[in-house]
């Protein structure tokens, strides 16, 4: 069996129809004239754009191509490789990842070995090399924008105050590269995807500006700046967000889209203006880390076998249950990914849209689309769905739209905001949903926090005091603890990760008669434990004895008090 060659760029252009044959010929003759690349003569000759060779040959390899004006790149990355080879072998280095030492490149030709073999050697270290297809012009021009300026946060305060820079005057026509305070939010921007921060918030103190990540859910200070150079800073977010510079005393929200870290990256930005001037916190989207399979979310084994019993009842009502920063939203989204197919339409009404995913009809409520909850699922009801994911259940008129939908033979989920999987029961009463219609329309309640995950580096085994054997139970004074110290991998905090702590609550028709009769929440929990229900504080103290996270972290979100005597 002979081995199939792969397809020439002009072969696979001409079958997509957006060239001819006789244009081939004239570039296959210019070639011998010149001996350019052909991708490069389809562009001088005017026969098709740079994008879509850019974009032909990202498809032909297997990879997605890079827009390089929408990519914030990485100091460190261009410190590798000298402006002078840059030119030289046509490339454009874009993230360099310590933890797996590879380097991303912006290459016209990925196939191109041998500057591929040159670049190696040059980096050395036995550093990997990612490939990765753009536009030659755009090359080249990026290697003039980005070499030749500092690109490092220290690097561009230095910059900032040794230099002459007017912080005031910025705007949407400002040269990328020409201010520094365009390069310091970037780079800003950066650093905190490379820190795996879920959000970043820029707070304006009286002479000071605050800059605080959220890792890990913990809010961690990481930078203090003069306040002088807050308004052109907030100048160029309001600019990437398409917000309105000239407004500074409403509140605004916006969004941002850039390649960061070799990932698109979305924020979420929200303008609040206080006393000392406009706070704005950034909420980071990265869909590569944020849609994770079912089987990827590091349930114990029993929670996650009855999870998927829920998922394959075709009717009823799932909800997903706790507070705010919980980790609701990802678990819904694997969900939703879990049952994903051609086979079914799956429609969300979300407020708003985080995660656009294949397939999936996905809509955004609120004030700017015109659309409630309630009325969003009357809607999508003539739309012909099987499974709607509707983002929460706040009112009276939401909550029968979507028992509605359950009661005629859709798979509904939902988000409520309670402390636990028993107390959705209390609280969708309060709302107004008669306990009949609950009965045998509720498949399952599912409540969660999110604790960090001990760093595995540093952990250290301990003894657990009297105290603490009274809060983890039975045998407690032969269990071994571990508690955070801190070292280099995980920034000197202990915690490395998070983990989802979940408790599952199937309801079958015995749990279903209580409610139906009303019965106290204390019949209902004692009747689900007595069946194996695992409450949050049974699943915490598992993993703490595991030695997966510390009692301290525990303690943070989940109450175990209920557990001594």
């Amino acid at each position: 069996m002979t081995e199939q060659k792969p397809k020439r760029l002009g072969d696979i252009l001409l079958e997509q129809g957006l060239i001819s044959e006789d244009q081939i010929r004239i570039a296959l003759t210019e070639q011998k004239r010149t001996n350019e690349p052909l991708g490069k003569l389809f562009v001088s000759l005017g026969f098709v754009t740079e994008s879509v060779i850019r974009d032909t040959l990202g498809e032909a390899s297997g990879q997605t191509s890079i827009d390089i004006e929408k990519v914030v790149v990485d100091g460190e990355a261009i410190k590798l490789i000298s402006k002078e080879n840059a030119e030289r072998f046509r490339v454009l280095p874009l993230t360099y990842d310590k933890e797996k030492n590879e380097i991303t490149l912006a290459m016209a030709d990925v196939f191109d070995v041998v500057s591929l073999d040159h670049i190696g050697n040059i980096i050395g270290n036995n550093i990997k090399l990612n490939p990765r297809h753009a536009g030659e012009n755009d090359i080249s021009k990026a290697i003039d924008r980005f070499y030749g300026y500092e690109l490092s946060v220290d690097g561009i305060l230095a910059e900032l105050d040794t230099g002459k820079t007017d912080y005031g005057k910025m705007d949407a026509n400002t040269n990328e590269y020409d201010h520094p305070l365009v390069r310091l939010v970037n780079a800003i921007l950066a650093d905190a995807v490379k820190h795996h921060a879920s959000d970043v918030h820029f707070e304006p103190e009286g002479r000071f500006l605050r800059i605080r990540y959220r890792i890990d859910g913990v809010l961690r200070q990481i930078r203090i700046l003069h306040i002088h150079y807050w308004s052109g800073m907030a100048v160029r977010l309001k600019v990437l967000s398409g917000l309105n510079i000239a407004e500074t005393r409403a509140p605004q929200d916006g969004r941002i889209s850039l390649t960061l870290n070799n990932h698109e990256i979305d924020f979420r930005v929200s303008v609040h203006p206080t006393i000392h001037g406009e706070n704005i916190v950034l909420r980071i989207l990265d869909k590569n880390n944020s849609i994770v399979k079912l089987d990827n979310l590091d349930l114990h084994e029993d929670t996650l076998r009855l999870l998927k019993i829920m998922l394959a009842r075709p009717e009823g009502i799932i909800l997903v249950t706790g507070p705010t920063g919980s980790g609701k939203t990802t678990t819904l989204y694997s969900i939703l990914n879990h049952l994903n197919s051609e086979r079914v339409n799956i429609m969300t009404l979300e407020d708003p849209v985080e995660y656009p995913m294949h397939l999936i009809r996905q809509t955004s409520v609120g004030d700017a689309a015109k659309m409630d909850f309630a009325n969003g699922i009357r809607s999508m009801m003539r739309q012909d769905p099987d499974i709607i994911l509707v983002g929460e259940i706040r009112d009276e008129d939401t909550s029968e739209m979507a028992f509605r939908a359950a009661m005629t033979g859709h798979q509904v989920f939902s988000t409520l905001h309670t402390n636990s999987a028993i107390g959705v029961i209390p609280r969708l009463l309060d709302i107004g949903v008669k306990p009949r219609v609950m009965a045998g329309n509720i498949i399952g309640i599912v409540g969660q926090r999110l604790v960090r995950r001990l760093c595995a580096s540093c952990k250290q085994a301990y003894q657990p005091t009297e105290i603490e054997q009274l809060l983890i139970g039975k045998n407690s004074s032969e269990a071994t603890l571990y508690r955070a110290c801190g070292c280099e991998a995980c920034d000197q905090t202990g915690y490395k990760g998070r983990l989802a702590l979940m408790e599952v609550l199937k309801l079958d028709s015995d749990l279903d008669e209580l409610i139906a009769n009303q019965e106290s929440i204390q019949k209902i929990k004692k009747s689900a434990i007595q069946k194996g229900f695992r409450t949050l504080a049974d699943e915490a103290l598992r993993r703490i004895k595991e030695g997966e996270t510390s009692l301290e972290e525990v303690s943070r979100v989940i109450d175990l008090t209920d557990k001594v005597g």
